[in-house]
């Protein structure tokens, strides 16, 4: 099977670009004290943005490679699936998925971990492609085509997987590309 994200992370942040951090600074409260998880945070192109305001990030992804571009940057990498992370229940208190729910391998049980290791009185920002919107649609054809395993859920049902385990959730979304759905535990 071909790892499309270990190929992609020497060019990943030169293909994608820096983030525009001030709606995820605003959407986690930030600043804040205590831990961050970047969770699918590959190479800390977005968490790298945001290490200033907070006393500590952890980035979680499964990519090897990805993880190796995040450590350059000072970040501190743990190579691992999502739906198991290797952290103790209420560990942090700002969890964060820019970009790469579609990618985990089960949505539910990743999102299960989530909430799992955040604290009481945490906050979980995920934000994820709209595929309501017809260029997410062509995004989400053309993974499926390069075989990347993707799965897109709509904001509605990515809002449901959340409350399903006793965290009212909110969508917020700009009308274009992206949605973000917010918990606070």
């Amino acid at each position: 099977m071909i790892d499309h994200f270990d190929l992609l992370a020497p060019i990943y942040d030169r293909l994608f670009g820096p983030p525009d951090p001030a709606r995820l600074r605003a959407l986690l409260r930030l600043p804040a004290a205590g831990w961050l998880l970047d969770a699918g945070g590959g190479t800390g192109r977005v968490s790298s943005q945001l290490r200033p305001l907070v006393d500590n990030l952890v980035i979680s992804d499964a990519s090897e490679q990805m993880l190796r571009q995040a450590q350059a940057k000072d970040i501190c990498p743990t190579q691992t699936q999502v739906e198991r992370l290797p952290f103790p229940d209420d560990s942090f208190e700002r969890v964060l998925v820019v970009d790469a729910l579609h990618h985990f391998h089960h949505q539910p049980a990743a999102i299960r971990d989530l909430i799992r290791v955040l604290k009481p009185g945490g906050r979980l920002v995920i934000e994820e492609p709209d595929i309501n919107h017809v260029g997410v649609k062509l995004v989400a054809l053309a993974e499926k085509l390069l075989l990347m395993g993707s799965h897109f859920y709509a904001p509605a049902e990515i809002r449901d997987m959340v409350s399903a385990h006793g965290l009212p959730a909110r969508i917020e979304t700009d009308g274009t590309f992206a949605a973000w759905i917010v918990a606070d535990k």
